[in-house]
């Protein structure tokens, strides 16, 4: 059975690979392991009992308030244009200091990460100012991309990102935290994050030092020379960054950080991140009404926002907990369990690396890190580890992993942008995101 459980597995995560719909070939398979370990191998987790564990997740109060009002939340600063002052008001410095642009770029792209955690959205929102306005600095087109998307996993470290309630809501069950609030989870990570982020930043531009593609670069392809006469001449047109509208997009996380434990400036039980999200909405609802913009559309926004992070994030969620009850239905998760037992370093490795290696080869780990943190995670003091430490590994290296995937969502939007070849931009980013991956993990299970 246990062989049986390990090829059902495999299958699974070749077929999400394959681009098939994730939440179907999870929950499928999730069945499928749930009937077997029910009326063959007469266990205690039966099909109903899986089915269960998903509902349970649509319905869960932690994690459904967070992720469909960080979404709506997201869709009104888009709308009223707020994450474009943002990013201007971030970008434009970049072009006045020509020694750090390589690693200011992926830092920028890192922060601006966290406040809107979308890979995809933030390669397309950034990148379309920071690519041309690279390449106008005589970068090479490639190297802008790679600059941009080795900044696409800052999101990791973002109150709207799925695992990170996840994890909390994980590491309440067991009593290991005293409430579900993703911003300890966060608080936990961030330290060894920001250090992976500027391992990303330093080490690329070492690569880009050696390859001579910096600031300065003469070797402009055809579509480099195009980008510099076309969409770099945008750049050049006067942005009016508004101050006020700049910050809107990072009023709801400057609460959040405020409101957590480690600070306690603002009550942390009236200031969740579900209420910090709709705090932020309702300023960005006010702001539509000074652009005279119809409060109404602003409003279907949000709905619409929120309703696709239940369908996108959500489902996703519970598809991988139906999934994670099919494992432990057919035994495979005990045999996991049992296999890693009293060794951190196996645990490290496998949280480490299996989200990684699944993110590098599909674009998204989502999956991966799901259904670890199901299966897996809760058993993190049998490893002698915590589960925050545990969870966090298995999303970060999910993160980190995306970030060299030639196949990710943000790396075909940047190589549209650039007009070169995706393999070619994460071809520059893979060492940058192993080593963070090393550093990373080594952090996490230090401090």
């Amino acid at each position: 059975m246990i062989w049986i459980g390990l090829a059902i597995v495999v299958v699974t995560f070749w077929l999400i690979y394959k681009n098939y719909e994730a939440r179907l070939v999870l929950c499928l398979s999730g069945i499928v392991m749930a009937l077997i370990g029910q009326y063959v191998c007469g266990s205690n987790v039966t099909l109903s009992t899986a089915v269960d564990a998903f509902i349970k997740q649509l319905v869960n109060g932690g994690l459904v308030p967070t992720i469909v009002t960080v979404m709506g939340f997201g869709y009104v600063m888009t709308f009223t244009k707020c994450s474009d002052h943002l990013v201007n008001s971030l970008v434009k410095p970049l072009k006045y200091v020509p020694a750090i642009v390589i690693p200011g770029a992926v830092l920028i792209t890192w922060v601006l990460n966290i406040v809107l955690p979308s890979a995809a959205g933030i390669a397309a929102a950034v990148g379309v100012l920071l690519v041309p306005a690279l390449i106008a600095l005589k970068v090479r087109p490639v190297m802008a991309a790679s600059a941009v998307f080795a900044g696409t996993w800052g999101s990791v470290v973002s109150p709207g990102l799925m695992f990170n309630p996840q994890i909390a809501d994980i590491a309440f069950k067991a009593k290991e935290i005293g409430a579900p609030d993703a911003m300890i989870v966060i608080m936990q990570e961030f330290l060894p994050c920001a250090i992976g982020a500027l391992v990303v930043a330093a080490v690329l531009a070492l690569i880009c030092m050696f390859l001579k593609e910096g600031v300065g670069s003469t070797q402009l392809s055809s579509a480099g020379d195009a980008l510099e006469g076309g969409l770099a001449e945008e750049t050049k047109k006067d942005f009016k960054v508004n101050p006020i509208y700049a910050v809107v997009p990072v009023v709801p996380l400057v609460l959040l950080v405020l409101a957590s434990k480690q600070v306690g400036v603002l009550p942390t039980k009236v200031f969740s991140v579900p209420v910090c999200m709709l705090i932020g909405t309702a300023i960005g609802l006010m702001v539509a009404i000074i652009n005279k913009q119809k409060i109404g559309d602003c409003s279907k926004r949000f709905c619409r926002g929120a309703g696709d992070g239940f369908c996108d994030v959500v489902i996703l969620i519970s598809a991988a907990a139906l999934f994670a009850a099919g494992m432990k239905s057919i035994g495979l998760t005990g045999a996991l369990v049992d296999s890693m037992k009293g060794s951190q370093s196996v645990a490290m490795f496998a949280a480490a690396a299996g989200p990684f290696v699944m993110a590098a080869i599909s674009g998204s780990g989502n999956a991966a890190a799901l259904a670890f943190n199901e299966a897996i995670t809760p058993h993190a003091a049998d490893f002698g580890l915590t589960i925050v430490q545990l969870g966090a590994v298995a999303q970060i290296a999910a993160g980190l992993g995306r970030t060299m995937s030639p196949v990710a969502g943000g790396v075909i939007i940047l190589a549209g942008l650039a007009g070169v070849n995706p393999m070619e931009i994460a071809k520059r980013t893979a060492i940058p995101v192993i080593v963070a991956l090393v550093v990373t993990t080594f952090c996490m299970f230090m401090f």
